[in-house]
């Protein structure tokens, strides 16, 4: 592992609702349309909201420019990395984590895996009911 680790969507609700950390939402501008969006108003810090990839899955070629503008200037405040269901979050935080910064990764993402059905019911931050701000669709 390239980054300080993994946590749970649980786990990583304590770090935020304690003040001592910032989510980093890594999905596309379309899923925090029509998905929904964790909500962290009940905590000391805003998320970041810095695509990973674009629709179609283009990578962002600005992700590390606008990481090192918008996340903390203390390097040390955790940064807890999310996406769909884990694997774009991995990614994003070993980068994070080359540029200096203290990052993990969310497992299960904010939709969590496809259950038996093909529909993320499983787990997630919002299957796990976690505050979000759910999308139109």
């Amino acid at each position: 592992m390239s980054y300080a680790g993994d946590l749970t969507p649980e786990e990583a609700w304590s770090k935020l609702a304690s003040g001592e950390a910032v989510l980093v939402d890594v999905r596309t501008e379309e899923e925090w349309a029509h998905v929904g969006i964790p909500d962290t108003k009940g905590t000391e810090n805003d998320p970041l909201f810095i695509p990973w990839v674009f629709e179609g899955g283009i990578p962002n070629p600005d992700f590390v420019m606008e990481l090192e503008l918008q996340g903390p200037d203390d390097r040390t405040t955790p940064l807890l990395f999310l996406c769909r269901s884990g694997h774009r979050s991995a990614a994003a935080a070993a980068v994070a984590t080359n540029l200096g910064f203290t990052a993990y990764s969310v497992l299960e993402g904010f939709e969590g895996v496809p259950g038996p059905d093909g529909q993320r019911t499983v787990n997630g931050w919002k299957n796990r009911g976690l505050p979000t701000n759910l999308g139109q669709d």
